[in-house]
């Protein structure tokens, strides 16, 4: 058992446990019947074994430890991963924000979730993945490991991750850039809401320094449609100095436009800068989020995106 492990609570190892075994099951559900591309290592060291699963390449086996322990398990080796990915986890105020049609699940809640899942996913095809949280500021930072060990230290600080106060993306993302050595895939899951211009700066920065950059972008249907009706308390999840008592009627028009416009704005220059956008809502499955886009991405790169 992990330092790390002995520090939490009973409730958050139970937390720790649902967490991986749904990963585990929306994983599995989205890989049935998918073919694995050939791996090809970078070196022929060995380091160490792992336990097969479903997907690895038959070659890996090693048919000398299957005999002696009637389990099937895989060589690794140093260096054999196929890229290297960090997940970017928003735990700012606004991701707290949770719906009536979500089955109780905040944007946080969601995105969490799907951050283990995508991490499960990229360990299980042999790549690394490192995770960090923030809000303010970086709160968690773990580096990219491709050790199936790895994913519980990643599910882990997924389960302390709560809502912060406000955030400023484009600066937290200034922060996580001096600390990446590495060319690789970032993945940032949030809701974006902060000043448009700056956080393209700091994306396409990523971009123009090599990285493959993905985003998926959490709605609530609520913030989608604006379903109110009657006079409602509107109050900040980042400042609770931020409330007003407000018709919703006389709003709504103006909020959907504004909202519809953003969502074009981002559209149009992610893609201008060839980043990858998936737009999410609380109520979608995960498993639906992650075919959609193993899928579209399986069709860029036959197309030569890239």
């Amino acid at each position: 058992m992990s330092i790390s492990t002995r520090l939490l609570t009973p409730q958050d190892r139970d937390a720790v446990a649902r967490l991986q075994l749904l990963a585990r099951g929306v994983v599995e559900g989205v890989t049935v019947g998918r073919h694995r591309s050939p791996h090809k290592g970078a070196s022929v060291e060995f380091k160490e074994h792992r336990q097969y699963v479903k997907g690895d390449e038959i070659r890996l086996i090693d048919w000398k430890l299957f005999g002696k322990t009637d389990r099937l398990y895989v060589r690794q080796y140093e260096d054999e991963t196929n890229l290297r990915a960090m997940i970017l986890l928003d735990q700012s105020g606004s991701m707290a924000y949770r719906g009536s049609r979500a089955a109780g699940v905040s944007k946080h809640d969601f995105a969490t979730r799907l951050a283990a899942c995508l991490a499960t996913l990229l360990i299980s095809q042999q790549d690394a993945v490192g995770l960090c949280t923030f809000d303010t500021a970086i709160r968690e930072m773990i580096p990219t490991r491709g050790k199936i060990s790895h994913l519980m230290a990643i599910a882990e600080c997924l389960v302390r991750s709560k809502p912060g106060s406000e955030t400023q993306l484009s600066a937290t993302l200034q922060q996580v850039a001096q600390k990446l050595k590495r060319r690789g895939m970032l993945i940032l899951i949030s809701d974006c809401f902060d000043e448009l211009d700056a956080l393209m700066k700091s994306l396409a920065y990523f971009r123009h320094s090599g990285n493959e950059v993905v985003l998926f972008q959490v709605w609530d249907r609520d913030e989608l449609d604006f379903p109110f009706g009657q006079r409602t308390q509107f109050r900040s999840l980042e400042s609770s100095v931020h409330q007003r008592l407000v018709d919703p009627n006389s709003i709504r028009a103006a909020y959907l436009k504004r909202v519809a416009e953003f969502r074009q704005q981002l559209l149009e220059r992610t893609a201008r800068e060839r980043i990858d956008l998936i737009h999410c809502t609380t109520d979608m499955s995960y498993s639906e989020v992650l075919s959609a886009y193993i899928t579209r991405r399986a069709g860029m790169q036959r197309g030569g995106s890239r």
